[in-house]
Parts: C-alpha cells; structure tokens; sequence
C-alpha cells in the first residue's frame, strides 16, 4: 500500500528523518526553521500524517514524541514511481534517458 505524501507533508516528516524521534514542540521549531509557518498549519499537518500513518505518537519518559513510520528511502522510491507513471508512461529507462540527455 502507498501512501499519498502532499509535498507540505514532506515537510513534516524530512524534519523527522533530519533530527529523529521529536517533542511537538521540537518538530514545530524545525519545520518552522525551513517554512514560514505557523504552528497551526504544523499541528495540521502532524493530524494528517497521523491518520495516514505514516508517523506516530509514542510517550518516552512521559514526554510525546512523533516518529516517522516512512522512511526517506520509501517516500523518494513512491515520488519517483509517480513520476514515471505520470510523465513516462510507466518506463523507468525513459526517464533514465530524459535525465541523462
């Protein structure tokens, strides 16, 4: 099953995959170190990625923490098979090609 990432998601969880397991309010402050915004559209966010699960919540000496359930690896490998089928018509060698032109 894949899920869909928006890229403002992305966002959210490159912050995870950056700094590891963080305090919403650690999470809050790197995301907003990249994007200006505000805490809301983070909290946003946060939900968004939780109901897709692709991070989760877990308390660790008492403090919540999120963590990615996604790795980078797996965001990138959906990000560029939607690429493919988007732009390629689902041939991985074409855009080979195209980017190596």
């Amino acid at each position: 099953m894949t899920i869909h990432i928006t890229e403002a998601e992305s966002e959210v969880l490159a912050a995870l995959w950056r700094e590891g397991p963080l305090t919403p309010a650690r999470l809050i402050a790197a995301v907003q170190a990249r994007r200006d915004w505000g805490g809301a559209t983070v909290k946003t966010l946060l939900g968004r990625l939780m109901q897709k699960k692709a991070i989760r919540s877990e308390r660790d000496d008492g403090r919540l923490q999120y963590r990615p359930l996604v790795t980078r690896e797996a965001y990138v490998e959906a990000e560029v098979q939607a690429l493919v089928d988007r732009l390629f018509e689902r041939d991985r060698a074409a855009l080979v090609r195209h980017l190596t032109r």
